[in-house]
């Protein structure tokens, strides 16, 4: 051995490689997001993972992936393929439907759809917790910013206010448990903790179709700056069957918290149609989609760490997962029970026929209201499980849409129907009014169609369809006053031109 075998390393060699090295760092401090790095090959997040490394700026793999790569390299054969003989030997050219990874098509990596935010280191963390008494809203200021978009519902507003408020003071003593036992050790802090729990309360939200269970619960969360998710309960599947795993609900509100878990475990989630849960009667298959998935929710509901895909609907090998605490997660289901009133009406009728003095059996016949009067036992008998039930301690009702609340809910709300026709044609420089003759006319028509309040913006896109189309022909239109006749189709409506004092004669549009 002489000294040629010492030979110094190449200068441009050294260059490349500090090069290679600032290149990795820069692609590391030039990140522009707060997300975390996910393996491009087994999904797994950097929280769990580990240290990624970076082969381009959206593409990178956990040292256990690159390890099983280098190994497999290493051993020159595919896994049970060694037979093949040595990798180095085998022409990939010649072999059909085989081709080396290019790396140039990688460049669009994984999306932040399914990446998690990072968590904040602990020095970061405010001491103080997430929520304070101060910043939840009372009861009262809870039920009259609802007043301001909801017509009606007085019940219903107040018990969502003081539930609401329940809710989050029970999150604010949890998160203030969590602090002091992060400032103090495990014996001070036991001494500290009084061991009163307070219980989760989901509610059970019962009212016909249109009476307002989606509205009322985007109100509330809008309200209160949480981040909602709103699922149906209908495309919900036991694990294994096609459909919505019972997961997808919270992978739901973790995408409305853009991937934040930590804000998602103090959102809200809403389930409607959770009356299609009910059981099957004399089904003779699989009830995947009934009572297997409330059987499948009961560890949702009470609190638990789940395991949810991020930025899919159900669980496979390309979409990473991570755990979310739901013991702080308000869930509020919703339904309309079909069939709730004949069951309701049979056991009020059976209490009320005994005696000289028993009523009628047509006296219910005509209540709008009947499912005020709902019990735990009647939703028993509809189908849900006593389990399901249990783990929805706060059930009420919505009271039915009379003609009244129809014409309130055109007019009065913030953001109503009507004001919302008349910003349109402010745009056009046209005033629009409704005769309150005209208005009733509209709530009796949305009334026999037995839908609620949707039917309210079906009826009006109708008439309005002539207005709003032949209004931009004529610069010198000032007012439309909708009528009665023009509602019912008998007539048309009233037009006032510009610099005219009264209104004109009637005319079509």
């Amino acid at each position: 051995m002489n000294n040629d075998d010492f030979k110094e390393v190449p200068d441009n060699i050294q260059d490349n490689n500090e090069e290679t090295t600032n290149n990795i760092d820069n692609t590391n401090d030039n990140k522009s997001n707060d997300y975390e790095d996910v393996c491009y090959i087994c999904r797994r997040p950097e929280s769990v993972a580990g240290k990624m490394i970076h082969i381009q700026p959206n593409l990178c793999i956990c040292n256990d992936c690159m390890q099983k790569t280098f190994d497999s390299m290493s051993n020159g054969n595919f896994g049970n393929l060694g037979n093949l003989g040595n990798i180095s030997n085998m022409d990939f050219g010649n072999m059909p439907n085989i081709s080396m990874i290019n790396l140039s098509d990688l460049t669009g990596g994984i999306p932040n759809s399914q990446k998690l935010k990072k968590k904040k280191p602990k020095e970061e963390k405010k001491v103080e917790p997430i929520l304070d008494i101060h910043s939840i809203p009372a009861p009262h200021r809870i039920k009259a910013s609802l007043d301001d978009y909801v017509v009606g519902q007085e019940h219903a507003k107040k018990v969502m206010s003081v539930a609401v408020y329940n809710h989050y003071k029970r999150v604010m003593a949890d998160n203030k448990h969590k602090a002091e036992e992060e400032k103090t050790t495990a014996k001070q802090s036991s001494k500290s903790f009084d061991g009163v729990e307070i219980e989760k309360s989901n509610m059970l939200m019962i009212g016909p179709t249109g009476s307002g269970k989606t509205y009322l619960v985007k109100t509330l969360a809008k309200l209160l700056d949480v981040p909602l998710a709103i699922t149906d309960a209908t495309s919900l599947t036991e694990a294994g069957y096609i459909g919505d795993d019972i997961e997808s609900v919270v992978s739901k509100l973790l995408a409305a918290a853009d991937n934040d878990v930590e804000r998602a475990e103090h959102g809200i989630i809403f389930i409607d149609e959770i009356d299609k849960l009910a059981k099957k009667r004399n089904a003779n298959q699989r009830d995947v989609s009934g009572e297997s998935v409330q059987q499948g929710m009961l560890k949702l509901l009470e609190g638990s760490e789940v395991e949810v895909p991020v930025g899919a609907s159900s669980k496979n090998a390309m979409v990473p997962m991570t755990t979310v605490d739901t013991r702080n997660i308000l869930f509020i289901c919703g339904g309309a029970f079909p069939g709730l009133e004949d069951i309701i009406k049979e056991r009020l009728n059976k209490e009320a026929s005994i005696g000289f003095k028993a009523d009628l059996k047509d006296k219910y016949d005509g209540d709008e209201n009947l499912l005020m009067q709902a019990t735990v036992d009647d939703i028993r008998k509809f189908g849900m499980i006593p389990e399901f039930i249990g783990r929805l301690p706060i059930m009420f009702s919505l009271e039915a849409l009379t003609e009244d609340m129809l014409v309130k809910i055109l007019k009065e709300p913030k953001n109503a129907i009507i004001k919302q026709y008349q910003k349109l044609l402010e745009m056009d420089e046209v005033r629009l009014e409704f005769d309150d003759d005209a208005l009733y006319a509209i709530a009796k028509m949305a009334k026999e169609k037995k839908v609620g309040a949707r039917a309210l913006r079906a009826i009006i896109e109708d008439f309005m369809l002539d207005i709003m189309y032949e209004i931009p022909k004529d610069d010198n239109i000032g007012t439309v006053t909708i009528t009665k006749d023009y509602v019912e189709k008998k007539g048309g409506p009233l037009i006032q031109m510009r610099g005219t004092p009264e209104l004109a004669d009637s005319q079509h549009v």
